[in-house]
């Protein structure tokens, strides 16, 4: 046991002694020794020493105003480094080696195997696993993207230092890095100057798909696949996606009233902007790599003579993500581009993709197909072109309150009074109507007018940026089948 956790205490020491380094540097050795003695106090006091936990006490009591805040800081970032190295434990290789954590995927098909399901049942469950995964935003998430990013930084250094053959210039530049990153820590406010916006959490939502999901996703793709072929000898499905992502930051709506038809608007545009960028990335690092010559004829048919073909379709692949990311970053910008809105669906770039990859396999070069290539194509299969579908969340006695002010608008009464099957009797008779209901000239009030805004800017949008729309404290048929009408009034 003492084995097991070696290295981990051994980080835990080293990112500790870095941090009393910086806190010494910066507040001179006695505050060091004083956030010492209330370390060592607090640790005896939770052995029982009451003698102990009264000069805790009074050391807490005689501290001073100026001192409270640089003491909390140095307790919380040093849980923090501890958190750290921590989560890097359960993945490093010295880990493994003392088998901290077995390989979930392993303890899942030894499990499946041990059952009494056919092969075949087990194939068809793992074909068909449809898991999404919701990003949302929490008033408890208070750690700044700045300070995860050093922490991130932080778990590489520490996976760099477990490299045996570090040359000892190789390992002191680690070293110098981490203490880097430590002070750079101490020395930045962990508290948001401004309260963000719902726009600025789904920017929070896109960075952890862009530094951890977004590699993430076809690793882990990659290591089903081997373990379905080791297992079960067949492979995942091209266009498998067992994990799908949906965010509920710009969409969830009931009780924020700062996430307007505005917002979410922004939201769906910096998601595909994201999205472009990304795979503008990938498609010019795989332009690079698929410099063969060896094709099918139906390759050949879409790029004619070229001597590179696969670079003729990906490069071509490549100028409309450029002109598109072009485009977006101008709209987002409030901007006018003279660039063209290229890349609108995920089938754009997965047709000519799939073609390269069948023509690899075909002429031999199966092993280029499934490298970067492949992961790509998971890529597409788990993020498409808008990264992540949204959500949209509002509560039910909204689209009551449209109804109730048409209704009285239009002479009808008040919707809100009616029983349930009138109301339905009338939703179910606008929807097979072939007439529009909402008149043109009318002047709803602004609550109201921000309901239907909504529904057009679901309208405007690719079907496919979208999860669900979830309507907060339904109770009835009704609540449902007015979502439906409004939708269809803004051209669902």
């Amino acid at each position: 046991m003492n084995e097991k956790y070696a290295a981990l205490r051994a980080n835990v020491g080293m990112l500790g002694q870095l941090l009393g380094k910086s806190i010494k540097d910066h507040q001179g050795e006695a505050f060091l020794d004083k956030i010492e003695t209330i370390r060592q106090l607090a640790k005896s006091s939770r052995k029982g020493n009451e003698a102990d936990r009264e000069r805790l006490l009074d050391t807490l009591r005689t501290l001073s105003d100026d001192e409270l805040l640089p003491v909390a800081r140095a307790f919380s970032q040093f849980l923090n480094l501890a958190n750290v190295a921590e989560q890097f434990h359960t993945i490093s290789r010295r880990c493994e080696e003392q088998v901290c954590t077995p390989d979930p995927l392993e303890q899942m098909f030894a499990k499946l195997k041990a059952s009494n399901l056919t092969q075949e049942a087990i194939i068809q469950a793992v074909r068909e696993l449809d898991i999404d995964l919701v990003l949302t935003a929490h008033p408890t998430e208070v750690t700044r993207r700045t300070l995860i990013h050093k922490h991130v930084q932080l778990n590489d250094c520490l996976e760099a230092l477990e490299l045996s053959d570090l040359l000892p210039r190789e390992r002191d530049k680690i070293l110098n890095r981490i203490e880097q990153l430590v002070n750079q820590a101490w020395h930045t406010n962990e508290i948001r100057e401004q309260r963000p916006t719902p726009v600025d959490e789904a920017k929070w939502g896109f960075a952890v798909v862009e530094n951890s999901l977004w590699p993430a996703i076809p690793e882990f793709m990659r290591n089903l696949d081997e373990r379905l072929q080791q297992h079960l000898g067949v492979r995942l499905p091209l266009d498998a996606a067992p994990v799908k992502f949906t965010s509920w930051m710009g969409g969830d709506r009931d009780g924020n009233p700062f996430v307007t038809a505005k917002v979410t608007a922004e939201v769906l545009e910096l998601g595909r902007w994201m999205a472009v960028s990304l795979f503008y990335k990938d498609i010019k690092e795989l332009t690079s790599e698929l410099s063969m010559s060896d094709c099918t004829d139906a390759v050949r048919e879409r790029v004619g003579d070229h001597p590179e073909p696969y670079r003729a379709l990906v490069r071509e692949l490549r100028e409309q993500l450029r002109e598109t990311q072009e485009f977006l970053t101008a709209k987002v910008q409030g901007q006018v581009s003279e660039s063209r809105d290229l890349v609108k669906t995920t089938a754009q770039l997965r047709e000519p993709l799939e073609l390269c990859y069948h023509s690899m396999h075909a002429c031999g070069m199966g092993n280029i197909a499934d490298g970067m290539l492949l992961d790509v194509l998971r890529k597409l299969a788990c993020f498409g072109i808008h990264l992540v579908k949204l959500d949209i969340r509002q509560d039910g006695e909204r689209h009551g309150q449209v109804f109730s002010e048409l209704t009285r608008y239009l002479g009808m009464g008040d919707y809100a009074e009616w029983s349930e099957d009138d109301k339905q009797a009338f939703l179910l008779n606008e929807l097979n109507s072939r007439r529009p209901l909402i008149p043109t000239d009318w002047e709803p009030s602004d609550e109201t007018r921000e309901t239907i805004d909504t529904c057009r800017v679901i309208a405007g949008h690719d079907p496919d940026a979208f999860g669900i729309y979830i309507i907060s404290m339904a109770g009835a048929p009704s609540d449902v089948l007015a979502v439906q009408l409004l939708l269809k009034e803004a051209g669902c």
